[in-house]
Order: C-alpha cells, then sequence, then structure tokens
C-alpha cells in the first residue's frame, strides 16, 4: 500500500527536526549546575554589590557606594598592586621553566615518564594547605634557606616575615607549579613535524637557529594557551597566601592579595556587600588582561593552515 502524503510529510518533519529528548535529560545535571551554582550565584552577587549586605540582616540597597568605598581603600588598591605584580613576575618564569624543562624532556631521554610525573607533582599540591605549610618552613626564620646560608656565614632574615622578600617566596611558589604548563608544552613539541628539522639541519642551522625559526613559531599557539591560562589563574590565586601569612597578608599586607582581602572583608568583616563589588572588579581585571592578550596575539601568534 502506498503512503499516503500527510505520512511522507510526517516522517520529513521527524527526520529534520530529530526528537531531542534524550539529549536534554542527559544535560539535565549540568544545567541545573550552571544555573544552580555558576550563574544565579553570579547574578545573586551582582545584586549584591550594589548593597548593604551582612549576611545578618536583609540586603539594604546602596548604588554605587560600594564601589566608590572600594576605589577609595588605601589596602584595595594595595592588594591590586601585589596581586599584579605576582601576576607579572610569577606567570613568565613559570612558562619560561615549563618550557625549558619541556624541551629537555622531548629529547626522549630513558625514564621520561617517572620524570614527566615528578615535574608535574608540584602542580598537584602547589595550591595545597600542606605544601604551604611547608613552604614556611623552608623560608622561616629557622627554615632551611637559611640553614643553607649559615653553612657560608650568611645569616639569613625570616623571608616570610620581612616586607621586601615576602612576595618573592610566593612567586617562587608559584614558579615551582610549572607541571601543567609543562606537560602541556611538551604535548605541543610532539606535534612539529620532525621534517621541518632535518631540512634546517641540513641547511646547517644550529639549534638556537631552529629553535627561534622552528620551534617557537610553531609553538605560539601553546604558549598562547598557557599564558591566558595561567594569568586567570594567578589572579584566583588564594591558599598560598592564606597559609603562608598566617591569614593575616603577611607584614605590611606584602602578600595581601586580592582574593585574600576579598576573603576578609566577605567572611571577616561579613561585608557581602562590598566583597561582591570586589568580586566583579576582579572579574573585569581578569576579562581586560583576557581581550589584552586576544588583541596582541594577532602580532605574535602563528597558526600554520
Amino acid at each position: 500500500m502506498a503512503r499516503s502524503r500527510r505520512d511522507t510529510t510526517s516522517s520529513r518533519v521527524r527526520v529534520r527536526y530529530p526528537d531531542n529528548k534524550a539529549a536534554f535529560f542527559f544535560l539535565l545535571p549540568w544545567l541545573i549546575g550552571t544555573l544552580g551554582l555558576t550563574l544565579g550565584p553570579m547574578l545573586a552577587s551582582l545584586y549584591l554589590s550594589f548593597t548593604d549586605y551582612n549576611l545578618l540582616q536583609e540586603p539594604v540597597w546602596s548604588g554605587l557606594d560600594n564601589i566608590t568605598a572600594m576605589f577609595g581603600d588605601a589596602r584595595f588598591w594595595n592588594s591590586m598592586r601585589v596581586t599584579t605584580v605576582y601576576v607579572l613576575i610569577g606567570v613568565p618564569l613559570q612558562l619560561a621553566l615549563a618550557l625549558g624543562l619541556a624541551l629537555l624532556l622531548d629529547k626522549g631521554m630513558r625514564g621520561l615518564p617517572f620524570y614527566r610525573s615528578i615535574f608535574y607533582l608540584p602542580s598537584l599540591l602547589g595550591g595545597s594547605v600542606a605544601i604551604a605549610i611547608l613552604w614556611r618552613q623552608v623560608f622561616g626564620k629557622e627554615g632551611l634557606v637559611n640553614a643553607f646560608l649559615a653553612v657560608f656565614g650568611i645569616e639569613g632574615p625570616g623571608w616570610i616575615g620581612h616586607p621586601d622578600y615576602a612576595l618573592g617566596t610566593l612567586i617562587i611558589l608559584h614558579v615551582w607549579t610549572f607541571g601543567s604548563p609543562m606537560v602541556i608544552f611538551l604535548a605541543g613539541l610532539r606535534q612539529i613535524p620532525e621534517m621541518y628539522y632535518e631540512a634546517a639541519s641540513i641547511d646547517g642551522a644550529g639549534r638556537l637557529r631552529q629553535f627561534f625559526s622552528i620551534t617557537f613559531p610553531l609553538l605560539t599557539p601553546v604558549i598562547f594557551f598557557n599564558l591566558v591560562l595561567q594569568i586567570i589563574f594567578a589572579f584566583q590565586s588564594f591558599t598560598q597566601a592564606y597559609v603562608v601569612s598566617g591569614g593575616t597578608g603577611g607584614p605590611s599586607d606584602a602578600t595581601m592579595f586580592f582574593t585574600l582581602l576579598l576573603y576578609k572583608e566577605a567572611f571577616t568583616e561579613l561585608d557581602m556587600g562590598y566583597a561582591s563589588a570586589m568580586s566583579w572588579f576582579l572579574l573585569l581585571v581578569i576579562a581586560a588582561f583576557t581581550a589584552f592578550n586576544f588583541w596582541l596575539s594577532k602580532y605574535w601568534v602563528f597558526y600554520d593552515d
């Protein structure tokens, strides 16, 4: 029996618009999490940033008072300065070390999986409380660094307790967690065709020339990816500063990261409105840095078509 025209049309509609109920069902947990744990709290914090709210009373609309107070707060600008220095120094040093070790491991040395795991370990532990406490033992007044300097007759200061050195110890801790970008660099190096190096060797190019003419240009997309990612992570650093400084921000607020000040305003001073305004300011700063990097990438990132 021939199929009717209505049946044929219905079949075409089902093919063109397939039933996606199963897909939505499997996406439902993610949608609930996104709306309930991410988008919802973000919108709530945006509203609270324009209110006076202390967790104990109903929020009272205050307009731009939190933003005005924030821009007039010397401690706020100090935390912004400390965090920016931490990012601008720590991230390039971390990526340089990660790239250098990735180039070394890419040579195919014996026991490569073991070394790769050992070098990646700091990235897993660098943000933990245990490592932050260990860092206090290393750079404390009676720590390992001063014990080493004492061998040469040098009396070292309490590095963590000195305003001139405290931030430097946290930058070293950040650089030490190079494992994650190193693994990404190593994967990028493995994608560069060997024929380029063979052709360069035939033309007489040395290793340094090969690096700047082949390795670095072809690796720029990976460098750019690591740069954007690590800048975002560095701006969000909190555990290191909180544990190493004992939650005080260090001597003269030398390690008062932006996130640490935000935490203190929210959960010590209970000024949730002010803390919400700070969180949105941090979001805008990270977005500005990311947008700037994307704009700048067109001048130095090479995509091989």
